[in-house]
């Protein structure tokens, strides 16, 4: 064999190892690329769900805010006459009520 035929078999064989290589790394960053879109897609997920909780919870924290307003209202609405309420009590009754211990 001359040297030409031998350096062309060489140069056949790098170029097959290294389209071989190419081959695979193309194929390895696609599963990768596959496997992290995946995540992507279920970590949106989670962050719409998530939002949609926080969503719900802010929506029930302004009905409470709403709620206790009002039964303030009712409840200084109820007192406004009351000339026990407009009485005073001394600390431990008050504390005793607050708390129910004796």
């Amino acid at each position: 064999m001359s040297k030409w035929n031998i350096a062309l078999v060489g140069a056949l064989l790098f170029v097959s190892y290294f389209s071989f290589n190419c081959w695979q790394d193309e194929k390895i960053a696609k599963e990768k690329v596959t496997t992290l879109t995946d995540q992507i897609d279920q970590l949106n997920k989670n962050i719409d769900k998530n939002n949609q909780i926080i969503a719900q919870r802010e929506q029930e924290k302004s009905q409470d805010a709403i709620s206790i307003k009002q039964l303030h209202e009712q409840m200084k609405n109820a007192l406004k006459n009351n000339q026990c309420a407009n009485e005073y009590m001394p600390d431990n009754v008050i504390n005793w009520m607050r708390v129910g211990e004796n």
